[in-house]
């Protein structure tokens, strides 16, 4: 169950036995995932365990150049996760890892010994000083590259005395041993020599320090529970709009840079942070694709945004971060071009990597690795976490190390981290918590209040952050001018009309002003609604293609006159009345951009205002509550290891056969191990024409479904599909 949890790629689809899952953990693919997550110290302590051979662990831990308790854990480490096994003659590298591991950056050759009795080391050492000074840099720059090369025009069988370059001094002492083609080796006992014994000249597990600096935890705490609010409060707002006028969809998926950056402006962010708000609104699963009335594609609020905009802050904030940190996505592109120039858009889906996730839970790991009261130094922190991260994941390409620096911001964003460091919410978020660290982060987050403080000055002050419902309703008669502790609101013509025109009456707006203000309502912002709810409704508009009619004659004449108005087609039939060749729908915001607050009206004369329709999307399938994906992993694992059990009691049962392998698995572990061993077998075989006999093979290579094999009866190299092998025996 240990293997299984480890490496969670063998348990899909379940094995059959035991035999099955040890020759799914030696295929090529799995190899490379269970390398990708190893640090530096076990990637060289496997690199050495291929160099040594089968060995014992105290000669495989004086090869290491660390410590040797780091060096003993990792060794374990590799045993868990079945790259290294141990037998009667000691440990082995699994097969396959030595092609994994080839050409490495940072490690050694990987390579086996020349010889099954390698040379001992006094003999090496004594050949590499016969080199010249020329052959000497050749044979090290080889080992500081990889430890692979070729001979160009260099002969491959000479002796020492007749070598005339240096690649041929190297090839005539056998310090560069020939492969197929033109192609050159290291032996791994040579490699040993130029290193005085070790597989490496530097220690290799000096890890650097972060760069840290002293903070108070409760100046971190509350750090991060203003930018948890923050993001929370912006979330909302972003779909509350959305609701009323969603965005369309690009033909090629995604959010337009102009929608982009009109959420940004409502936001009163940068288009940086409000690409991140709308990925993780996308990730919680509160934003998705969906055809608004007219059939256009549209992004709009899922249902599941109603539900959680009842949830206390805390709860919301925590739904939000369990999306952003299981989230393929990477907001952090958004606005940056790809290889072929092409900008990335917001909501694209071509926007995600396998990466992201891993780098955003590492990134939160190493600070939770931080004690209370230190943070990441402002300049140098981050970088110092990149380098430490390159040496716990040297495998992974580039983009990664920009991976974790992008999640390092965006926590901070989120309010999974504050001022450099983990408040006690986020290191419940980096354990994967998500209900404890709403908990925690509770009694920090900004209490809500219910009322603001109008002035004279057409401007309202809410003392703190407010209410859900007030917040709604201000905002839609106001306009945000800042933010900060106190959220200031201005009232204007254009923003008290937007209520208008979302169905208020002067008396409703009156009435809610003077039931949230601690204040009287100023008279200035009185006359202001008294002169808007006037003109609102002077000009009415209806279907002619569309018409307008005014009972200020004055009036109606200077908007059919203004120049501005000229494409819309107005022509005057009346002192009162008036026609237009543009449709109703582009009419009316035209009009309003004029200065005109019209109104539609029936054919019965009555005016008819109503309150704009919320769009919804439907919740994407498949997401699950926080902890469900771990409880059905671990419950996978707990089946998987159950079906194993019982296909081994299964197998245990069959009599044995005298004439080789004949089951699938394990005619696949014979062949590596004959792959390892070098030994030849006999293999039977379904040739093209349905007819089965036997080959003598010496197999090379096992990849992709094909086997790469000396065949001695056609004296070449042959592939063999895997799936028409029949059997296996040695020979």
């Amino acid at each position: 169950m240990a293997l299984l949890g480890a490496r969670p790629d063998l348990a899909t689809p379940a094995p059959q036995d035991s035999s099955q899952l040890a020759s799914r953990a030696a295929t090529r693919s799995s190899i490379h995932r269970a390398l990708d997550g190893l640090d530096r110290l076990e990637l060289t302590v496997l690199d050495a365990l291929l160099v040594a051979g089968q060995t014992t662990s105290e000669h495989l831990i004086s090869l290491v150049h660390a410590d040797q308790g780091r060096t003993t854990a990792a060794l374990q480490r590799l045993l868990d996760l079945a790259l290294a096994w141990e037998g009667p003659g000691g440990l082995r590298a699994l097969t396959g890892v030595a092609d994994a591991m080839r050409g490495m950056p940072g490690i050694t050759s990987g390579l086996r010994p020349s010889s099954p009795e390698p040379a001992p080391a006094a003999d090496i050492a004594a050949r590499i000083a016969e080199l010249s000074p020329a052959a000497t840099a050749l044979l090290r720059h080889v080992d500081d590259h990889g430890g692979e090369g070729t001979t160009g025009a260099a002969r491959r069988t000479v002796s020492p005395a007749d070598a005339r370059s240096p690649a041929e001094e190297l090839l005539s002492r056998r310090l560069l041993v020939p492969r197929e083609g033109d192609n050159v080796v290291l032996p791994g006992e040579v490699g040993l020599a130029l290193r005085g014994g070790h597989t490496t000249t530097a220690p290799v597990d000096d890890v650097s320090d972060l760069a840290t600096s002293t903070r108070e935890p409760a100046l971190v705490a509350r750090s991060a529970a203003g930018a948890a609010f923050d993001v929370v409060r912006r979330v909302e707002l972003l779909l509350d709009h959305w609701g009323v006028a969603p965005p369309a969809v690009l033909r090629s998926g995604g959010l337009a840079v102009r929608d982009l950056k009109a959420a940004a402006l409502e936001l009163h962010v940068d288009e940086a942070e409000a690409a991140l708000v709308v990925e993780v609104a996308l990730s919680a699963g509160l934003v998705a694709e969906a055809a608004v009335a007219d059939g256009t594609p549209s992004w709009l609020p899922t249902e599941e945004f109603d539900v959680w905009s009842g949830r206390p802050i805390s709860e919301r904030w925590a739904r939000l971060v369990g999306g952003w940190l299981a989230s393929s996505r990477m907001p952090s592109l958004v606005g940056s071009r790809d290889s072929a120039g092409k900008a990335w858009n917001a909501l694209a889906p071509e926007l995600s990597s396998g990466l992201a996730e891993e780098a955003r839970r590492l990134a939160l790991s190493e600070l939770a690795g931080l004690p209370d009261g230190e943070v990441l130094a402002a300049g140098t922190g981050i970088a110092s976490l990149v380098q430490r991260v390159d040496w716990l994941r040297p495998r992974r390409p580039r983009v990664f190390a920009d991976l974790v620096a992008a999640a390092l911001s965006e926590a901070a964003v989120l309010g999974v981290s504050g001022a450099g460091g983990l408040p006690p919410s986020g290191r419940l978020v980096a354990e994967g918590d998500l209900p404890g660290a709403a908990a925690a982060i509770d009694p920090q987050l900004p209490r809500a209040v219910d009322h603001v403080l109008l002035q004279a000055d057409l401007t309202a002050v809410a003392p703190g952050p407010l209410e859900t419902e007030v917040a709604r309703r201000l905002h839609l008669l106001a306009d945000v001018e800042s933010r900060g502790g106190a959220t200031v609101y201005r009232f204007t013509s254009g923003s008290l009309r937007r209520g208008f025109d979302a169905g208020w009456s002067a008396v409703e707006v009156r009435d809610f002003l003077g039931s949230v203000s601690q204040t009287p309502v100023p008279q200035p912002l009185e006359f202001l609604v008294d002169d808007v709810a006037r003109t609102f409704g002077t000009v009415r508009v209806g279907h002619a293609e569309a018409f307008l009619r005014a009972d200020d004659e004055a009036a109606l004449a200077a908007l059919v006159h203004d120049p501005r108005a000229r494409t819309l087609g107005l022509r005057l039939l009346a002192p009162t009345v008036a026609i237009a060749t543009s449709p109703l729908d582009v009419l009316l915001p035209r009009l309003r951009e004029l200065g005109a607050a019209p109104v539609v009206e029936a054919a019965d004369g009555t005016v008819r205002v109503s309150r704009p329709d919320l769009h919804r999307a439907r919740t994407r399938r498949g997401r699950r509550p926080a902890g469900a994906v771990e409880a059905r992993a671990a419950a996978q694992v707990r089946a998987v290891a159950t079906a194993i059990r019982a296909g081994d009691r299964a197998e245990s049962s069959r009599p044995a056969t005298t004439t080789g392998t004949t089951n699938p698995s394990a005619a696949l572990v014979a062949i590596r191990e004959a792959i390892e061993a070098g030994t030849t077998v006999v293999i039977g075989y379904v040739d093209n024409h349905g007819a089965t006999g036997e080959r003598v093979v010496d197999p090379r290579r096992l990849d992709g479904g094909r086997l790469s094999a000396y065949d001695h009866r056609a004296d070449d190299v042959r592939e063999f599909a895997v799936h028409r092998i029949t059997g296996v025996r040695t020979l």
